[in-house]
């Protein structure tokens, strides 16, 4: 199971007794947000897509978007989620398990700038009902991404 990858992982770090197994759900952002009693934009959520030579993972702020342009940009290819049966052969997690940390060799993780609001963030460790609290820093050692990139587009901020 991924989790236990993903536990080995953190144990090697030091920090395995940070990860949280929660007794809920924490398969969604909103799910996530209410197991840990945080803000959804506080979710580090993972999304897999397929680049132009293997597997790209983004890790954004669990309140924005993919920018269709910005990704396009940024990646020469358009933003092309993979499939619910494509990601855990392709990444090493399933779907609402789907994290950063202990992915299968040649995944090139990124991380989306929407995150840098935050002092920590809580992303997934694994399974779906887990997580794991870092701060930036941690997140960037822990996840060892290609870059930081901008590709995710923030909510609309109501005037009035």
């Amino acid at each position: 199971m991924s989790i236990e990858k993903v536990i080995a992982f953190f144990a090697e770090k030091g920090c395995a007794d940070r990860v949280r197994v929660l007794p809920t759900s924490s398969a969604t952002v909103a799910l996530a947000a209410e197991a840990l009693g945080c803000e959804p934009a506080r979710i580090a959520k993972t999304m897999s897509f397929r680049g132009k030579e293997g597997y790209i993972l983004v890790v954004a702020a669990g309140d924005t978007k993919i920018d269709n342009a910005k990704f396009k940009h940024t990646f020469g290819v358009k933003a092309t989620m993979l499939s619910h049966d494509e990601v855990e052969p392709a990444i090493g997690h399933a779907v609402g398990g789907v994290c950063p940390f202990a992915v299968n060799d040649g995944v090139a993780v990124y991380l989306d700038e929407s995150l840098r609001r935050f002092e920590t963030v809580f992303p997934a460790c694994g399974s779906a009902n887990s997580a794991i609290e870092v701060t930036l820093p941690e997140l960037a050692a822990f996840a060892a991404p290609v870059k930081w990139v901008d590709v995710c587009k923030l909510p609309a901020v109501s005037q009035g």
